[in-house]
């Protein structure tokens, strides 16, 4: 049986049904209020001694009335080089982008997958850039790196532990 993520909200709000079903609801809400949503959902990591966090968002935009976001939290002690790390916080953003781009579909949201990859070549990270790119738009999904990222660099950067 798969393991359910533990998904919060920004206030640390737990969310104790399954993250689709979660998703789902926001949209029904948010279509019944008349908001125009867009989605971005982006991921972002930090190393710390032998452990490495990754944070995964998904953030909805209101267009012109703000926005809110879910957050999924996880480590792991495995060693990783800086391009493993950058293709493996693509990795997490592709496998829930996967979960819920039906979803989406089924209420006409657009949906944007973020890499917290720099586009200049000076930066290391920058190494991971033509594989992560490949990788989310053979998915079928949209595409956005820094600093076009705000998803992963700026939302999934302010809650990796």
């Amino acid at each position: 049986m798969e393991q359910q993520q533990q998904w919060r909200k920004l206030n640390g709000e737990r969310i104790s049904i399954p993250i689709a079903e979660e998703v789902t609801n926001v949209l029904v809400r948010e279509s019944e209020t008349g908001h125009e949503l867009k989605v971005c959902i982006g991921t972002d990591s930090q190393v710390k001694g032998k452990v490495t966090e990754f944070a995964t968002v998904i953030v909805f935009i209101r267009k012109g009335k703000g926005g809110f976001m879910y957050i999924h939290n996880e480590t792991t002690t495995q060693k990783m080089s800086i391009k493993e790390r950058m293709l493996t916080e693509v990795a997490k953003s592709i496998d829930i982008a996967y979960t819920l781009c039906n979803i989406f579909s089924r209420y006409s949201v657009d949906m944007e997958v973020h890499a917290d990859i720099n586009t200049n070549p000076s930066f290391k990270s920058n190494d991971a850039l033509k594989e992560a790119i490949g990788y989310i738009m053979g998915m079928g999904f949209v595409f956005k790196a820094k600093p076009d990222a705000f998803a992963s660099s700026s939302c999934a950067n302010k809650v990796v532990q």
